[in-house]
């Protein structure tokens, strides 16, 4: 499968924090290969690059990036999510599996000039929800869930239990 990017446009350090990081953990656990981020945010950066750090993976993270150059320069397909678009079950099938995605997710109003560029606008749902969760429910459709549970050779790693809590520490 190819390479899946997060392009995260409107991002308010001061306001948009939790929710940009979990826009970066959901992506990163569900199989992306990185997020974008329009602003510069360090602390961002060093947040998810400690959990990277520890429970391993390749995933990177790169703020400050103008959006707009982004969008235009990308290789492969650029897929907006948003309420206003052509529902999941309908487009699920129009994604290129061999081509690499930028996904691209709102904090704030989008601009329309992101609708125009994207070749696909996608909606999870006609209802206000979460980006977060509109974006776990677009890769895990696509990637059939394959990356949830994925070992990859951090410093730790969470084991499945129904009770209780297992975490395997590869430096003990």
């Amino acid at each position: 499968m190819s390479d899946i990017w997060i392009m995260r446009i409107g991002h308010r350090p001061d306001r948009d924090k939790r929710v940009t990081t979990h826009v970066a953990l959901s992506s990163r656990a569900l199989g992306a290969k990185g997020i974008y981020v329009d602003t510069h945010d360090a602390t961002l950066e060093e947040n998810i690059g400690s959990v990277v750090k520890r429970f391993g993976g390749d995933f990177t993270i790169e703020t400050g990036v103008q959006w707009k150059q982004a969008i235009r320069d990308f290789p492969g397909k650029v897929i907006h999510l948003t309420m206003y678009g052509e529902r999941i079950d309908a487009a699920l099938g129009k994604i290129p599996r061999d081509e690499d995605l930028m996904i691209v997710v709102g904090a704030e109003k989008v601009p329309f000039e992101v609708y125009e560029s994207a070749h696909l606008n996608i909606s999870v749902g006609n209802q206000p929800h979460s980006e977060i969760a509109a974006l776990a429910i677009l890769l895990d459709r696509f990637t059939g869930g394959g990356s949830l549970y994925a070992d990859r050779g951090g410093e730790m790693t969470v084991l499945p239990s129904e009770r209780g809590k297992e975490i395997v520490s590869r430096h003990a």
